[in-house]
């Protein structure tokens, strides 16, 4: 799955991740999501490997980063925001022609530089939930955001 793009229109997102789903439980869902959200955006998502820290994923994330990207850390301590506000944030993005890059750490979480140096650190649950389940979450969410701001129903 790891630098598959897609999609049409103005807004770019890059969902990035540490670490694979050796299980295959989590897979449909993520491809469901993605083709989906494929009709709004043009969508990468990048499976980086696990590194044996939080701070070599760091690395491994600065390094892939594009200067024109920001940065949005997915935190269980970041700003929650409603469905409307995600659908807003994105919807700022794609009028700005702003790139985001969305990242979702490993088993251990993101290490702090990433959060100090992202644009938002924001959650997606209250809980704290497993990466890989993670995925599909900002997926799902992303999805909802652009149909939102589509003005179309959402389809389940």
């Amino acid at each position: 799955m790891g630098g598959r793009s897609s999609g049409k229109g103005g807004l770019k997102l890059r969902v990035f991740s540490f670490g694979k789903d050796r299980s295959g439980l989590f897979k449909p869902a993520i491809e469901e999501f993605a083709q989906r959200l494929a009709h709004y955006a043009a969508l990468q998502l990048e499976e980086l490997p696990a590194q044996s820290s939080m701070a070599k994923e760091a690395t491994a994330l600065f390094q892939r980063l594009s200067p024109d990207e920001r940065l949005v850390a997915l935190d269980e301590r970041g700003e929650a925001l409603t469905s409307p506000q995600w659908a807003q944030l994105l919807g700022q993005a794609q009028l700005s022609s702003v790139r985001l890059a969305f990242v979702i750490g490993g088993d251990e979480g993101l290490d702090e530089s990433v959060r100090r140096q992202a644009w938002r650190v924001l959650q997606l649950s209250s809980f704290t939930l497993p990466h890989r389940l993670a995925r599909v979450v900002l997926l799902e969410q992303l999805y909802r955001a652009m149909t939102l701001i589509k003005g179309e129903p959402y389809h389940k």
